[in-house]
């Protein structure tokens, strides 16, 4: 079929399916984008003439737009994508934030940028950017620190491969993340003979990787030698729906669960194992345990620091790692026993040989796990003195909203507080981005996780730094008649790097939203005082200003009656965040420093440094 190279992708596209678990679904159903010069008359030409069932959709900001595409997928279990299209320059740099975030959160994400000429004859065409060493380095270059596959079409005919190969990592279990096929414009609209098996369907099988015996031999020797095991839920036990799996291994054995950011919320949190979220960000019990534990089960986790306490939070001398990944890389972190498998598989062979053991744990987990109940009432609850607290507010939203609502977060204090004292009600109602904590993402990724699951309110938690970041897919929200709800903490500034300023000795400085003091030359004049209710007024959404939790408890009511995005512009108190629980984060604290508080934190950071594993 003779074809430009941009008409051919999109057929190309159109065709994808991924089968899993023996059901099969279309892998893409739309396109985000934002025309230019550099893809408007390329792929852009090639939606407009139809022949495809493709949705358009208009991103208003390249890396918001991308943002929206990644929390679609996430909350698909990245079995459906929405890829990306840009023009070249700064249009295309705008999505290599969006790619670090979903490489490094393991979310499928194809971008398409646009390109300069592979001929070369115009240049130096409109944003292009010139190197003087080689003429085949464009700014699409930038794109390859951040992504798992990357490629470049300077002939039509290389579409078929390039095409094959980014489909191979957006489906790889293992192996998945960003995606870049960099298209230059003169390219995209050459024609070449694609033959019919290149564009036919196309299925990709996600299949459960199996453990083998020795693997399985191998973790159940370690946990029958385990006196008191923890197991760590991850992100993977999320994307391969697992945790049923996981609970039962927990079950039968008496195995306490300590949850990550991405395996938040698929352990029902009132099952009297689910010790809640462990680490940096994690609460009082999990924390306990992690410090007592002689084996941890890493399943579907990277081990990251927040998960780990940079590397500091198992204090039992004898403490062994048992990792269950699917991603070899992640498998043998912290020099684990390794288990290269799908988590459902790995932990449904050990559960059936295993008969006899049960783990130590006794009746100080039912008491560590009142405790950490009672910890996040008494959060829930907290008052302050003519202010809302920001523990209290989250409390009122946790009760008010329905069990199947979808919480959405990425940074700040509120990932925090999220993972601590929000109480999960259903599988795949927690959705945090925290592989990258990229600042912006939460309301675009509130439009792509209400794209996913369009039946079923969304809250995005954001606080007021996030929000001025970048806020622009609130517009295409509107556009696609799509109601998310932005819940925006305004505590008038960076509060969540104010605390780890103010904690590692310094004073606060440059983290406050305040005036230029004309006297001192800095920015410690008086708070700057927003009414964001009003920007999203103009946008077209319902807005709430809150300042008292009856006002909040009467705004999350009538949000309910509404059909266009609204916002919620909750006043809450400086620093009423929620607390770390007996953790430790791994900053860089200055070795001199004329502040005595300073060398106080520096002395703190060797001291815990001696207390952390190595590797």
């Amino acid at each position: 079929m003779k074809l430009t190279m941009a008409q051919a992708l999109v057929k190309f596209l159109d065709n994808q399916y991924v089968s899993f678990d023996g059901k099969e679904t279309k892998f893409v159903d739309g396109i985000f984008g934002i025309f230019g010069h550099g893809c408007v008359v390329g792929i852009g030409q090639a939606l407009e003439q139809g022949g495809h069932s493709l949705t358009y959709y208009q991103g208003h900001n390249e890396q918001g737009m991308a943002h929206a595409a990644i929390a679609f997928a996430k909350q698909m279990n990245r079995r459906k994508i929405i890829p990306c299209v840009s023009s070249i320059g700064p249009g295309a740099l705008n999505m290599v934030t969006a790619c670090g975030t979903a490489t490094a959160n393991r979310i499928p994400l194809l971008v398409l940028p646009g390109d300069t000429f592979a001929c070369r004859q115009p240049d130096p065409v409109l944003q292009q950017i010139e190197q003087y060493d080689s003429c085949a380095i464009t700014a699409n270059d930038a794109f390859k620190a951040v992504c798992k596959y990357w490629d470049r079409i300077n002939r039509p005919e290389q579409l078929m491969t390039a095409c094959i190969n980014a489909m191979r990592v957006l489906t790889d279990p293992a192996d998945t993340g960003a995606v870049c096929i960099a298209m230059p414009q003169d390219v995209e609209a050459e024609a070449f003979d694609y033959p019919d098996y290149f564009l036919q369907k196309r299925v990709w099988y996600i299949d459960r990787r199996l453990p083998t015996e020795r693997e399985i031999d191998a973790a159940c020797e370690l946990i029958r030698n385990a006196k008191n095991p923890l197991i760590i839920v991850g992100g993977g036990v999320t994307y391969s729906n697992s945790y049923e799996s996981v609970l039962a291994m927990a079950e039968k054995y008496n195995i306490p669960v300590g949850e990550t950011q991405a395996g938040k919320g698929q352990i029902p949190f009132d099952h009297p194992l689910n010790m809640g979220g462990c680490g940096v960000t994690g609460g009082p019990a999990a924390n306990a345990v992690a410090k007592k534990a002689d084996l941890v089960i890493a399943v579907g986790t990277r081990l990251t620091d927040f998960t780990t306490c940079s590397k500091w939070g198992f204090h039992n001398p004898d403490v062994r790692m048992l990792s269950i990944n699917v991603c070899s890389f992640d498998a043998f972190k912290m020099d684990s026993t390794a288990v290269i498998a799908d988590a459902k598989a790995a932990c449904d062979a050990i559960t059936g040989k295993l008969d006899g053991y049960k783990s130590a744990w006794g009746e100080e987990l039912a008491e560590i796990k009142a405790d950490y109940v009672a910890e996040i009432d008494r959060c829930h609850n907290e008052k302050l003195d003519g202010v809302l607290s920001q523990k209290r507010a989250l409390g009122i939203i946790n009760e008010v909203v329905a069990d199947d609502s979808i919480v959405l977060g990425s940074s700040g204090s509120l990932p925090g507080c999220l993972q601590r004292i929000w109480k999960s009600k259903a599988p795949y109602t927690y959705h945090l981005e925290y592989g990258f904590s990229c600042m912006g993402y939460e309301i675009c990724g509130a439009l792509g996780a209400k794209m996913a699951c369009p039946d079923r309110e969304v809250y995005s938690m954001v606080g007021d730094g996030s929000f001025l970041m970048l806020h622009s897919e609130l517009y295409t929200a509107v556009q696609e008649n799509k109601k998310i709800n932005i819940m925006l903490f305004d505590n008038s500034g960076w509060g969540c790097i104010e605390n780890l300023q103010n904690n590692q000795g310094t004073d606060t400085f440059g983290t406050r939203f305040t005036r230029r003091n004309d006297e001192s030359g800095l920015l410690d004049g008086e708070v700057i005082m927003t009414d964001y209710a009003k920007i999203a007024e103009g946008y077209g959404c319902k807005a709430y200003r809150v300042f008292t939790e009856q006002e909040l408890y009467a705004a999350l009511e009538d949000s309910k009656k509404q059909t266009v995005p609204t916002l919620f512009d909750i006043k809450v108190g400086h620093k009423s965040m929620t607390d770390g629980y007996d953790s430790w984060w791994r900053v860089g604290v200055a070795e001199v420093s004329e502040s005595e508080t300073v060398k106080a934190c520096y002395e703190d950071m060797k001291a815990n440094i001696e207390k952390a594993r190595l590797y």
